[in-house]
């Protein structure tokens, strides 16, 4: 019987996404696969105490971390509070200075939090905020990857993205980047160079680009 201790691989998906957003992922079987979820946030609560709660479900020593879009970031802060072997960020951001333009504009007029509370209600229109344009031909199919619909949530995952504060990062993080990008598009993220893009892939590259990465990511999460 083979004892050896597999690495743990936690995944983190996007905003108001649910862990089926992977499932379509082969994973390589000598690792151990562990699906995070979002709780819910505390009234006022920063990201770095949410980080320090999702924190608390991981039990093991020194695991990778996989995370999408906002999942992306909150794996780095996660990083923050534990020892981890690898982070990989998909459709995401190292740092503030890669938002877009109306993001930072966001956090300096405060206009994010004109959002109407119910948006989270109407699931097109919340696909489209969370996966981007280029998924409104597939809405109804992917409708089923939503699962945190509480408007309290989603008004706090914005406000924390467009207010985050990380300036300085890991430089062995691994960034997985779609081409086509609308959400954080790659020109904001061309200053830092350190990414890896999938050709014609979007905001949701992990689900309609699922070959690339069952293909790329063992080799990526294997190495030194």
């Amino acid at each position: 019987m083979d004892n050896k201790i597999r690495t743990s691989i936690y995944l983190m998906p996007g905003m108001a996404a649910s862990p089926k957003i992977f499932e379509l992922i082969e994973f390589p079987t000598n690792y151990k696969i562990i699906y995070l979820k979002w709780i819910k946030p505390n009234v006022n609560e920063t990201i770095k105490y949410y980080a320090k709660r999702m924190s608390e479900f991981i039990n093991d020593d020194k695991p990778i971390l996989i995370g999408v879009s906002f999942g992306g970031i909150l794996v780095q802060e996660i990083s923050k509070h534990i020892k981890v072997k690898k982070i990989i960020i998909i459709s995401s951001v190292k740092s503030r200075i890669e938002l877009s333009l109306s993001m930072r504009f966001a956090k300096k007029t405060g206009i994010h939090h004109l959002l109407p509370l119910n948006l989270i209600d109407d699931l097109e229109k919340i696909l489209l905020f969370v996966f981007g344009p280029s998924i409104k031909a597939r809405v109804n199919a992917y409708k089923k990857y939503l699962s945190e619909r509480d408007p309290e949530y989603l008004k706090w995952s914005i406000n924390q993205i467009v207010n985050w504060k990380q300036t300085k990062y890991d430089k062995n993080i691994i960034h997985i980047h779609g081409e086509n990008d609308k959400v954080f598009p790659l020109r904001y993220l061309e200053r830092n160079k350190n990414f890896i893009i999938v050709k014609n892939g979007t905001h949701a590259t992990v689900l309609r680009d699922h070959k690339w990465f069952s293909k790329n990511l063992p080799i990526l999460i294997s190495r030194d």
